[in-house]
């Protein structure tokens, strides 16, 4: 599966016309590993430009945490992306976690995403409590890049990275909005595990409605699935 969703990503850098908007998380590791070993076959031409040519934004970053922070989503990309791939991290742009002022700062991040051209293939994982980037429920379909509390099923989830304890994840994010992903040229959803079948189900099949924020994607005209089949259930 990881190298499905790597051959559909590399594909849309080899005719970019916005930006890539990247994920992070478990269901991500194996599908930028397998990016690097596809761009690694690519005759070096081609993988020059691939490299030259790469923009993207990533959906969200910790309020408080900075590149330094090896738990932040920063530190995450340039380990699991911008070194294996040869990227300048420039390239790879993230919200300022560290930043003075946070409402701002995903201001800042919302605006340059739109300056960009928006998003052209949106990579997304699924939280457990249905939210999509950090888009916490309840969440309407028109929301914009913000600063947010993080839940406590999310901060429960994301644990690991934190030494399994939910209290040391910080308590609020920067993330871009519904809006901006419902904006995306494309939509790439991936889930992975029998932990997520129940509400991959129910974002696929309930009524839209802020208190599943995944609902909204059933209204993208472009919204691919790609699920393991214990997702499927």
């Amino acid at each position: 599966m990881a190298e499905r969703v790597a051959a559909l990503l590399l594909a849309d850098r080899l005719r970019p016309d916005r930006p890539l908007g990247l994920a992070t998380g478990r269901t991500m590791e194996p599908v930028y590993a397998a990016l690097a070993r596809r761009l690694k076959r690519l005759e070096p031409a081609l993988a020059t430009t691939v490299r030259a040519g790469w923009s993207s934004f990533n959906l969200d970053e910790y309020v408080g945490l900075g590149p330094q922070d090896p738990a932040s989503f920063a530190a995450t990309m340039a380990h699991q992306l911008v070194e294996p791939l040869g990227l300048d991290p420039e390239q790879v742009r993230l919200p300022d976690g560290r930043a003075d002022d946070p409402d701002a700062e995903a201001m800042r991040y919302g605006a340059a995403v739109a300056a960009a051209g928006g998003i052209g293939l949106q990579l997304l994982g699924l939280g457990l409590n249905g939210h999509v980037g950090f888009n916490e429920p309840p969440a309407g379909a028109t929301v914009a890049c913000r600063c947010l509390a993080l839940s406590a099923p999310t901060r429960r989830q994301n644990a690991g990275a934190f030494g399994g304890d939910p209290g040391a994840v910080p308590r609020r994010a920067i993330t871009l909005g519904m809006a901006e992903i419902l904006a995306a040229r494309r939509v790439l959803l991936v889930v992975t595990g029998s932990a997520k079948a129940a509400i991959l189900r129910r974002a696929l099949r309930v009524p839209p409605t802020p208190e599943l924020p995944a609902s909204w994607l059933q209204h993208h005209p472009a919204l691919t699935v790609i699920a393991d089949a214990e997702a499927m259930g």
